[in-house]
């Protein structure tokens, strides 16, 4: 992950589009938000704090907070204009959210030693290699309290190259026909193709294998790690303190 990632988000043409393309790219994304839910073994009316890894535009932040009424969160993102987007979602429980905008790299010093009983994220940590990620989510041990829960719904890479050809021509198919050719970006095959490839290398992904996500939980001290849903490249992964 370098400033080039937290920038491709700050693009007001990336920024207007972009739960619009999530729902396109990613129609998984609302089932694996739901799964993360059912995962906590928390109370429906407990008081919780929470921490957010790269809110976006809060789409998981909003899930927390109307499943846990009484949840407070820390909603972090290095893109400003993310979480300008954030706020205007989240506008009705504004009380109940703490917008911090830096990278999460530097999450103990965002957060300067509050603690909580559950760290969370979507579709942003695959933009850290291998061990920024372990550095960041030793970080998450820290801040969580005995107990506390990490679940992460990201993407993953197949460990066969065979596998992961076949994975991305059933996900470009799929966009194609979600889209219904009414994007040019999404026009075909071919035109969708290169645009995915495009927006990877602009993002600077770099999704693990599945087995490499979970040694990275347990590296950075989480009880129990687990995948908890996938399908293809994506995943609900976790462990507890």
């Amino acid at each position: 992950m370098n400033s080039e990632s937290i920038d491709a988000y700050n693009l007001s043409e990336r920024v207007v589009t972009y739960d619009a393309d999530m729902t396109l790219m990613h129609p998984n994304r609302t089932k694996m938000v739901e799964i993360a839910l059912q995962v906590l073994p928390f109370e429906p009316q407990e008081p919780f704090t929470a921490v957010d890894l790269g809110v976006g535009t809060g789409f998981f932040t909003q899930a927390v907070l109307n499943h846990f009424p009484n949840s407070r969160i820390i909603a972090i993102d290095g893109a400003e204009a993310m979480v300008e987007l954030a706020k205007v979602r989240l506008e009705t429980k504004a009380d109940r959210v703490e917008f911090k905008i830096g990278d999460f790299r530097q999450l103990s010093q965002i957060i300067s030693g509050q603690r909580g009983q559950l760290a969370f994220s979507s579709y942003a940590l695959h933009h850290l290699n291998r061990e920024e990620k372990v550095a960041v989510i030793q970080q998450v041990y820290r801040y969580l309290e005995p107990g506390g829960w990490f679940l992460n719904a990201d993407l993953i890479v197949a460990s066969d190259p065979g596998i992961e050809k076949r994975i991305q021509e059933i996900r470009v198919q799929g966009i194609v026909q979600r889209s219904s050719r009414c994007d040019p970006r999404f026009a075909d095959y071919e035109s969708t193709y290169r645009f995915l490839d495009k927006l990877e290398a602009e993002d600077h992904d770099q999704p693990l294998k599945l087995i490499e996500d979970l040694q990275v939980l347990k590296e950075a001290g989480l009880r129990n790690a687990s995948v908890f849903w996938m399908e293809y490249r994506e995943a609900v992964t976790g462990g507890s303190k």
